[in-house]
């Protein structure tokens, strides 16, 4: 019974044998098909105890890596070879132009819920993910703590306890601010749309990623912006040598970029690229807008820095939420403005007068109780379980030259099928089937990604969600043929 107690020592050789077979796996030292070492053999090999042999194997099995087979051992599952190329960086083919698919936009939009909808075009946690007991606790400890019960106005510049949990968070990101540095706003979208107002004016060219998220479009319309769409590699992020030589050619006023697992290609940009970045952009006296909505959920050992994190002259402005990682509906977000700080808080002032209050104060509670580190844990676990599940699920159904991303965070794959397929066609006859995808058409201005998809890995895998894939690679076969 002693071996089954667990210790420190337990939990990191449990950690180190998980990786270490996660990673031959990967490299494809261990090939799909190969047999393991039986639970005794691992734990002699490896000097652990048995329990800790079988909870890495069980580990490795719920992360869909390996499988047991009955009276035969474990075996590997997963492997890369079945993902053949991750999708192409396309460069753009127009010239700068206003957004051109806003009714493909609201199609997309209109279909994502519903409760016949077998929704994988929502970037956002499943239910299930979200600890809601917790969540509802915080609210009513916050209500009660408060004199007034968070029913009057909240300061213009925001919760002053949620924004020093915010400061105190941004360690993990590089970051060395105050509470004094940050503004609440309703969503990271509100927060982007402060910072654009804050450093453009109607008629200016704003540098975007592309693909890119397809909201940014929108908001680039509602301003009267143009796009100046710079091509983005999944692995690596935005081509800066691209953008540096474009903006040789064109005015660019500001910038606008996913540094960390960007929507829908689920890059991110090695620290060093960050850098570079925020030199060049400081060079030129170019503000740049950071959209790190999904920074908290990577999938890797720690948290990528940030743009931010580099910026000394105050031109960098991130924006961030607690959307994609806690509260969809509370729409609790932040920006750090940098030197525009007065700008943001001026046009807050003339659109939303404050940030909802109870939101924000259960959110700065569920922080200071640690409940926040808790959950992100959980989550991050969860989504990179079934991030893994999806990619196999998709290789298995698909036809086999279908190219798949494999990012390390967010919750987005970018999916490049074949040339003859036409993405908004597919999810037409996929919705007809009660299921939502989202063509790659709505994440440019032009028609680069006609024969791209992506799909996200919110909802946890199962028997539904594998028969959809079933589905999809019937369409998909289907649409070759003709």
């Amino acid at each position: 019974m002693k071996e089954l107690i667990a210790s420190p020592d337990h939990d990191f050789l449990y950690t180190q044998i998980v990786g270490r077979f996660e990673n031959q796996i990967k490299q494809n030292l261990l090939k799909c098909g190969d047999k393991l070492p039986s639970v005794r053999a691992l734990s002699q090999e490896q000097g652990i105890s048995i329990s800790t042999a079988y909870k890495a194997y069980v580990e490795l099995e719920n992360m869909g890596m390996i499988e047991a087979r009955p009276k035969s051992g474990y075996y590997v599952k997963f492997s890369t070879s079945r993902y053949t190329k991750s999708p192409e960086m396309m460069p753009p083919t127009k010239k700068i132009e206003q957004v051109s698919v806003v009714e493909m936009i609201a199609m997309v939009y209109r279909n994502m819920g519903g409760d016949s909808i077998l929704s994988l075009s929502r970037s956002s946690p499943a239910i299930g993910l979200i600890p809601m007991a917790k969540l509802n606790k915080s609210m009513m400890e916050a209500i009660r703590k408060s004199p007034n019960g968070n029913i009057n106005y909240e300061s213009l510049q925001g919760n002053i306890d949620m924004r020093k949990q915010i400061a105190k968070n941004a360690f993990n990101w590089g970051g060395q601010i105050s509470e004094d540095d940050i503004v609440t706003t309703q969503g990271c979208m509100e927060a982007l749309v402060f910072c654009l107002r804050a450093v453009t004016k109607p008629g200016d060219t704003v540098a975007i990623e592309s693909p890119t998220y397809f909201g940014i479009f929108t908001i680039m319309m509602s301003l009267n912006l143009n796009v100046l769409e710079i091509p983005g590699d999944p692995k690596t992020g935005l081509d800066i040598a691209y953008l540096e030589q474009a903006m040789e050619k064109v005015t660019v006023n500001a910038c606008l970029f996913v540094t960390n697992f960007s929507n829908p290609i689920g890059s991110c940009m090695p620290d060093e690229r960050k850098q570079q970045l925020v030199k060049l952009l400081a060079k030129k006296q170019v503000p740049l807008i950071e959209d790190d909505i999904y920074g908290e959920i990577y999938f890797g050992k720690s948290r990528p820095r940030t743009c931010k994190s580099y910026d000394t002259e105050g031109m960098v402005m991130l924006c961030s939420s607690v959307s994609k990682s806690l509260a969809p509906g509370y729409r609790v977000g932040w920006c750090i403005p940098g030197k525009f700080k007065e700008q943001i808080l001026s046009l807050k002032l003339m659109h939303t007068i404050s940030s909802a209050t109870p939101t924000q104060a259960a959110i700065a509670h569920f922080f200071e109780t640690g409940r926040y580190d808790l959950h992100m844990r959980n989550l991050r676990k969860a989504l990179y379980t079934q991030c893994l599940h999806y990619m196999q699920g998709i290789a298995q159904y698909f036809p086999p030259d279908t190219k798949i991303s494999q990012p390390q965070g967010g919750y987005a794959l970018w999916i490049e099928l074949d040339k003859s397929i036409n993405a908004f066609e597919l999810y037409q006859a996929a919705m007809a089937r009660n299921i939502s995808i989202a063509p790659g058409q709505i994440f440019s201005t032009d028609a680069r990604f006609t024969n791209f998809i992506r799909i996200s890995f919110g909802r946890p895998y199962d028997e539904v969600l594998e028969n959809s894939f079933k589905v999809l690679g019937e369409l998909i076969r289907g649409m070759m043929i003709k």
